[in-house]
């Protein structure tokens, strides 16, 4: 880390670390800001996408059948972003009951991480805010039998971190957080402005903390995915959102190069503005898409319901399909709370509909697939 790029007072400060090199300790929340016209109009823009999602979140028949695939979807994606290779099929896959090939264990024991401590956190915001003791609870479920699980899973570091390529080191690093005792300084301050209601608008206010949290960096392993999980944790608990269909890492992903270089930009630059108007601009275009894909999938779920009238249990079998696409007659049976000859003909009506399709291409224990709904999920 070259401490000739850090131009920038305000945004922190260097201090020396061992081997003569240097961390970066940000100042504390809020940042100086100044709210020019581009800043303004995304802001504005964003502000509307996101409250038109919330409205259409409010009234969806049956929120949790569309809400479980954008979990999983954002658990592949923003696990994708740390290197873990697993598509949304494998996971939902895997969630069926099918067998998991050996090579795609560990990763998708990550994603299945990624869910559980999502799920985890929307609940556990009905008896705890925002809070560093949530951050540590969310990361103990993340890296629970992960690789990196050794790395002090659900507590704060003790040991001198650093951000680069793979084989980097300390002299080649591209940014070094702050050294433990600093970071713990820096936690409390993040602490504190996050319990800040109504000092400036919800959405600037996100993107500032999830900037100072990654620049903190406070775990061995597992920053961005913490990082990202609570975005949509800030946004519910603030009334924002009345259900999790925000997710940013599809964005993320997209441009992880600008992503990167405008997080290093506010620590070097004091660039606010140009990483405010790209979160905002994430925002906007992620809360446009979930809208599009909530109608889609409500769309669709009504055309299909529609052609099995008077059919209860084809009808409950459908609904459990939009939270996973793939059936076996065992899982349809344990889902109907049926016999498993009952159970059969449910699935063989709805192969026959042409709704499912059998995947596995196996005599016994064969496995099928809605790909309709599959398609409208991950598009």
């Amino acid at each position: 880390m070259n401490s000739k790029d850090f131009r920038c007072p305000q945004a922190g400060k260097l201090v020396p670390i061992t081997g003569g090199h240097w961390a970066f300790v940000p100042a504390p929340l809020p940042a100086e800001l100044g709210y020019d016209t581009a800043l303004t109009l995304a802001l504005s823009r964003a502000d509307a996408a996101l409250s038109e999602l919330a409205g259409l979140g409010r009234v969806l028949p049956n929120p949790h059948l569309l809400i479980a695939p954008y979990i999983r979807r954002e658990a592949v994606l923003s696990s994708r972003i740390e290197g873990t290779r697993s598509s949304l099929s494998d996971i939902l896959r895997d969630e069926a009951g099918a067998e998991v090939p050996k090579g795609q264990a560990a990763d998708l024991r990550e994603v299945r991480n990624y869910v559980t401590a999502l799920e985890y956190g929307i609940q556990r915001l009905k008896s705890l805010p925002l809070s560093l003791r949530l951050v540590r609870e969310l990361h103990a479920r993340l890296m629970k039998g992960v690789r990196g699980a050794h790395a002090a899973a659900g507590e704060f570091r003790c040991a001198q971190n650093w951000i680069g390529p793979t084989g980097s080191t300390l002299a080649t690093a591209a940014y070094v957080p702050p050294p433990p005792q600093e970071m713990q300084a820096a936690l409390g301050e993040w602490e504190k402005f996050i319990h800040q209601h109504d000092a400036m608008p919800d959405l600037v206010q996100c993107a500032l903390l999830h900037e100072q949290f990654e620049a903190i960096h406070p775990f061995l392993d597992g920053n961005g995915r913490v990082g990202r999980l609570l975005i949509t944790l800030f946004l519910m608990e603030r009334a924002r959102l009345p259900q999790p269909l925000l997710y940013l890492s599809a964005y993320i992903e997209e441009h992880r190069r600008d992503y990167y270089e405008l997080l290093q930009r506010v620590r070097t630059d004091c660039d606010w503005n140009a990483w405010l108007r790209f979160f905002l601009a994430g925002v906007e275009t992620t809360a446009k898409d979930a809208v599009l894909r909530a109608r889609r999938l409500t769309d669709l779920r009504e055309k299909i319901r529609a052609r099995f009238v008077g059919k209860s249990k084809v009808q409950a079998l459908l609904d459990q399909l939009f939270i996973n696409p793939y059936i076996s007659v065992a899982r349809a049976e344990k889902i109907l709370g049926v016999s498993n000859p009952t159970a059969r003909q449910a699935v063989v009506m709805l192969e026959k509909a042409g709704v499912l399709k059998e995947v596995s291409g196996r005599a016994w224990g064969k496995l099928y697939l809605a790909g309709a709904i599959l398609e409208a999920v991950q598009s």
